[in-house]
């Protein structure tokens, strides 16, 4: 078969240790997935899950050891923050049954859901979609992923992020509204999970701005460290 142009390479992360490539092939995330992070931004309660996506070439992948670096995206004034646990699926499936969904698991990842804020408040208020503002260029930093057969099925543990130093974010793993097994029940049950899909799982409180300079260090218990700059 012939293409009209040269096909772009396949996006893919660094399987942690030097495991080869995990390719990406849809981005989903979860929004509010936090009960303190859904307060902030002026919600309770456990409503039911609901979901955005982002490109798969949104994909920043910093190894570990390194500082990626991110530009500071057009068209805004109030770029956001939102650190969160990254599910990498290597087995794919419709409507998923919760008790299962932990075997279509392949690994886990640190990650970074940026977030065009002003964008984002503009949209919801002329109740429009969210794309401009979590789907842009750059917006899925990603650490390296590491396989579920190393670390085990993750179900709690510390989630935090600082920036230049200073603590913002801090959470547990554990305070998911919607589980990570859960999450891919929902999932399914909409799309085809496919392999290579990630799933940006949610974000504590503690969300906030980042500037030109300043640098991001996220963590999560037993997956060790994302660190990345603004530019």
């Amino acid at each position: 078969m012939s293409h009209v142009f040269t096909p772009p390479a396949v996006v893919s992360v660094p399987v942690a240790g030097g495991g080869g490539e995990f390719p990406v092939h849809r981005i989903y995330c979860v929004g509010r997935n936090y009960a303190e992070h859904a307060v902030e931004m002026g919600f309770s309660g456990r409503e039911p899950p609901f979901f955005f996506m982002k490109p798969a070439d949104a994909v920043v992948s910093v190894a570990d050891g390194e500082t990626g670096t991110i530009a500071y995206p057009s068209l805004t004034a109030d770029l956001h923050h939102e650190i969160e646990l990254v599910v990498a699926i290597g087995r794919g499936g419709s409507d998923i049954a919760v008790a299962d969904a932990a075997s279509h698991i392949w690994g886990y990842a640190v990650g970074l859901d940026m977030t065009r804020r002003d964008l984002q408040a503009q949209a919801k208020k002329q109740g429009r979609p969210w794309c401009i503002a979590k789907g842009y260029d750059q917006s899925a930093p990603i650490g390296p992923i590491r396989p579920i057969a190393q670390t085990g099925e993750l179900a709690s543990g510390e989630i935090s992020l600082a920036v230049n130093g200073q603590p913002r974010q801090r959470g547990d793993l554990k305070d998911l509204i919607w589980n990570v097994s859960e999450t891919i029940a929902a999932i399914s049950a909409a799309w085809k999970l496919q392999p290579g899909d990630l799933i940006y799982t949610g974000t504590p409180a503690g969300v906030g701005a980042v500037q030109r300079g300043d640098v991001m260090l996220g963590a999560i218990a037993g997956l060790g460290t994302l660190s990345v700059a603004v530019r």
